[in-house]
């Protein structure tokens, strides 16, 4: 029985714990899977809930973190190279940079015989300065030199990493899109939407809008900010924003929201069943134009809830929120960049907005909040495409295939 030793860099929400986990789950019986991953921050919501929907379990390696350290860098390396020696794998998967480094390097001087790893996002522009994307590009080339092969999540991504960024020869990537459960995204939608307009006094009259993710740099939430300001002078709707998300910008960000003259809230944490964080059974947040919710794991709900999902990102791999907005029947406003294109129907389910234009980007919210039979359009227009092309079983089909042919 071929053994998988699969390593991801954490298991914090979004794409990569959900690959590494339906990869763990419903591979063929006939390979054997050891799931590893290393600390979340502390800024970040967890997602092993994720894992024990699934009955997946996972090691903890408490060396493997994010950040750049090389003194416990050095005691990840030596631990995973413990892991191989003990589980003996046929393929080492790594998911993710610093899970790829460590985890190859380790693989490769124990002459594990296929090396595999997944780039679900990259951070050669809008990360770093030019020195140090640089430096990153080159340990990424040489890891993709003692990798078997490289996993794209996207057609875009590819180019990127082929032809833009020159990290490997094309013939040594394979483009497999990620996949996941979109089935709780289609379920009891409307009993959704009401709790969920309940729990945060959204009207009915009211165009709510959500942004889903971390708030971090990359994500640009100041453009969401921005455009929302914008919409708001403009527009003659009842407009409401959701943040749904938290990280290191969370102080910054409400006080961007202050200078530009925005009411704001902060929204009652729920689990699906009832409010915590001292909002009781009941209550309600105050109307304001823009509301931080903190993370919510229950995003279904917030996707039932609301009538339009916002992406701002400087970078993408693949983007879940576009997804799972698309498989709730959401139209989607959106930046152009890295793998989005590949993840939504551009002018059908999607309206898309070259990076950090708040121009086009405001004047796309404000389309789609002024029509009401656009908005219902283009909602309609994602499910069947994001049905076909991320649902798991063919995630989990591509990659089996791609195994046999390295072990064989």
């Amino acid at each position: 029985m071929p053994r998988i030793l699969r390593i991801i860099n954490r298991f914090n929400l979004g794409g990569p714990t959900h690959n590494a986990a339906y990869l763990t789950r419903y591979l063929p019986g006939d390979y054997e899977t050891l799931l590893v991953g290393g600390s979340q921050e502390a800024t970040e919501e967890g997602s092993h809930h994720i894992l024990r929907s699934l009955g997946v379990e996972a090691m903890i390696l408490p060396e493997l973190q994010r950040e750049v350290a090389p003194w416990r860098d050095r005691g990840a390396y030596r631990r995973i190279k413990q892991l191989i020696r003990e589980f003996k794998p046929d393929i080492v998967h790594t998911h993710a940079a610093k899970a790829g480094a460590v985890g190859r390097m380790a693989a490769a001087d124990l002459g594990v015989k296929a090396i595999v790893h997944t780039f679900h996002g990259h951070v050669f522009h809008s990360y770093f300065g030019p020195v140090r994307t640089a430096l990153y590009k080159n340990i990424e080339r040489f890891l993709a030199r003692r990798s078997s092969r490289i996993i794209a999540i996207s057609e875009k991504q590819k180019h990127e990493l082929v032809d833009e960024h020159r990290i490997c020869p094309g013939d040594k990537v394979s483009v497999i899109p990620l996949g996941f459960d979109l089935s709780r995204f289609r379920e009891d939608r409307a009993r959704k939407r009401a709790f969920f307009r309940s729990v945060y006094g959204v009207a009915d009259d009211e165009i709510a809008i959500a942004i889903v993710g971390r708030l971090v740099p990359i994500k640009n939430h100041d453009l969401f900010l921005e455009a929302m300001a914008a919409v708001a002078r403009r527009t003659q709707r009842r407009v409401r924003a959701f943040i749904v998300g938290d990280g290191e910008e969370r102080d910054r960000l409400e006080g961007r929201v202050n200078e530009l003259g925005l009411s704001h809230a902060v929204g009652p944490y729920f689990n699906g069943h009832g409010f915590g964080h001292g909002a009781g059974s009941g209550a309600v947040v105050p109307p304001a134009t823009i509301t931080f919710t903190s993370w919510i794991k229950e995003v279904d709900i917030v996707y039932a809830g609301v009538d339009l999902v916002v992406l701002t990102s400087l970078n993408e791999g693949t983007p879940v929120s576009l997804i799972e907005a698309q498989a709730s029947d959401r139209p989607v406003v959106t930046t152009r960049v890295g793998g989005v294109e590949n993840v939504v129907l551009p002018d059908r389910s999607a309206l898309l907005s070259p990076s950090g234009d708040l121009a086009t980007m405001s004047e796309a919210i404000l389309r789609v909040v002024e029509d009401d039979a656009l908005r219902g359009r283009m909602g309609e227009q994602g499910w069947d495409f994001v049905r076909q092309r991320y649902h798991y079983t063919r995630l989990v089909d591509d990659t089996a295939r791609l195994y046999d042919a390295l072990l064989n």
